[in-house]
């Protein structure tokens, strides 16, 4: 009998089974594996191993707080929350009334001691001239004091020769006695007169020493009264307003803030391990959670002499007891594109995610090395040392 021969009909479901595409799932899953994480460590070591990112950031603004320079009642406030001013606007006004008086009052007593000086002055005039007429004095009787000796000798001279009598001579003798008397007399007129003079000079020094402490007092008076107008010290924009019309205020008391606009900056803490990476100078974008959409460019501006914890309330001691190490945090200030700033979308507190390229391959920006900075930054003032401080266009 002849042995039949398999048909290709009966070997076909065993090479359907040698084929199935489930054999080759791990394969392929393996290979996009292998693939995925070759880009990803490539993207790592080209990219990723240089970029510097931290979520521990914040927008903020230099915070003027305002205060009242003198006690008072509030009359009148000029501003209201988040209102713009510009720089000698006034903000609000105390009641002046008590300061007006005070100024009339001391303008009253300087006033009065000018007068005081003024009859001073006079009295000097007038016992100067009382020295004048004195030394005039003293020369007449020198004068006379001279023709009662030319008369002496002559007489004295008559009598000798028996032309005059012992009568004559001394009447003549008397004379002259009389006008040496009259000599020493005006001296010690004129020496008076003259200490009279000093006396005065000497009161209408210390008069005007007094002067001096009155016209303080009207200035200090003028100056309180001009400090019951509050003025802005800067350009900025109200916030946390305080201060209401009625309201009594003491020197020191927080009335409101003003927030620069001009002044906007990224503060992020960034982790003490990836300070070896940063430079100043360098460029950061930056991620506002209130835009998502809309990323800023900035430079990293400076960095904080110390972390944050050196800073704060409560400064770390682990000198005793135990120790638990905790990565620290250090403050890097961020300056920002003039012209995101110049737009007033970027509020001060709002979080941030910032990212760098620690080392792109770029040198760090310098002082003076304006070509090297983003559009828009300008280097802070200084010469030839690696930037410390990086100041936004006005």
């Amino acid at each position: 009998m002849s042995q039949s021969q398999p048909t290709g009909a009966d070997h076909g479901p065993d090479k359907a089974r040698g084929f199935s595409p489930k054999k080759l799932i791990l394969p392929v899953i393996l290979l996009a594996a292998v693939g995925a994480g070759g880009w990803y460590g490539l993207d790592w070591y080209q990219h990723g191993r240089f970029r510097v990112s931290t979520d521990d950031a914040y927008v903020k603004a230099d915070v003027t707080v305002m205060a009242a320079k003198v006690a008072g009642y509030v009359t009148d406030v000029a501003v209201r929350d988040n209102g713009y001013v510009k720089a000698g606007e006034v903000i609000a006004r105390l009641d002046d009334g008590d300061y007006r008086l005070a100024v009339d009052a001391a303008k009253a007593k300087l006033a009065t001691h000018e007068q005081t000086l003024a009859r001073i002055d006079a009295q000097i005039a007038a016992q100067e001239a009382v020295v004048l007429q004195t030394r005039s004095q003293k020369q007449v009787n020198r004068a006379d004091s001279q023709r009662a000796a030319a008369a002496l000798q002559r007489v004295q001279a008559l009598v000798r020769s028996d032309f005059a009598s012992q009568a004559a001579y001394d009447t003549a003798k008397a004379d002259r006695e009389r006008n040496l008397a009259q000599i020493d007399q005006a001296s010690a007129a004129v020496v008076a007169a003259e200490a009279q003079v000093d006396v005065l000079k000497a009161q209408r020094a210390e008069t005007a020493r007094g002067r001096q402490e009155l016209q303080n007092a009207l200035d200090k008076a003028e100056r309180d009264l001009s400090f019951t107008v509050i003025r802005a010290p800067i350009d900025g924009i109200v916030g946390n307003r305080a201060v209401q019309v009625g309201q009594y205020v003491q020197p020191g008391v927080r009335l409101l803030a003003l927030l620069s606009p001009k002044s906007v900056y990224v503060e992020a803490n960034l982790k003490e391990t990836q300070l070896a990476k940063l430079q100043l100078g360098q460029q950061v974008t930056v991620m506002v959670d209130a835009r998502k959409d809309r990323p800023v460019q900035g430079v990293v501006e400076s960095i904080s002499p110390a972390s944050g914890a050196i800073f704060s309330l409560l400064p770390p001691e682990n000198a005793t007891g135990n120790f638990t190490k905790i990565v620290q945090r250090v403050p890097v200030r961020i300056a920002l594109d003039p012209q995101a700033v110049s737009e007033g979308w970027l509020r001060s507190g709002l979080s941030v995610e910032i990212e760098l390229r620690a080392q792109d391959g770029k040198k760090p920006v310098r002082l003076g090395d304006v070509a090297a900075l983003p559009n828009g930054f300008k280097p802070a003032p200084a010469g030839g040392e690696p930037v410390a401080s990086l100041s936004l266009a006005q």
